[in-house]
């Protein structure tokens, strides 16, 4: 029998279907006594933090020199009366949204600079 080399293997394993590779596996657990789960329940942690967090929460740090300006911007990101939003934006730092994506995030933030505030993504 012809030694295989890696790029061979590597050749093999690109050109597989699913179903191919999925009986592979089977049949190297069962030739070597391995299991392969563990290997393949760690890579989607790994992934998920080199990704990033999912969810962030954006918290007004301050309100800089346009109060009036920082607090429409809080209206309209959070859907608040004008009462609530002054106080959220008079109780400065405070957590405007919470468990939101990174891109909303962004604009978000976008919007809250864009009015003179200081704003900080967790």
């Amino acid at each position: 029998m012809a030694k295989l080399t890696q790029e061979d293997i590597l050749a093999y394993l690109e050109e597989a279907t699913i179903l191919e590779l999925n009986d592979l596996v089977s049949a190297i657990e069962e030739k070597f006594g391995v299991v392969a789960a563990a290997a393949v329940a760690a890579a989607p942690v790994e992934e998920a933090a080199a990704a990033g967090p999912s969810e962030v929460t954006v918290t007004l740090t301050d309100v800089g020199g346009t109060k009036v300006a920082v607090i429409k911007a809080v209206r309209e990101i959070t859907g608040l009366g004008l009462v609530d939003a002054k106080k959220l934006v008079d109780g400065a730092p405070a957590a405007i949204k919470e468990n939101v994506s990174p891109e909303e995030a962004e604009q978000i933030k976008e919007k809250l600079v864009a009015a003179g505030a200081t704003v900080e993504v967790k």
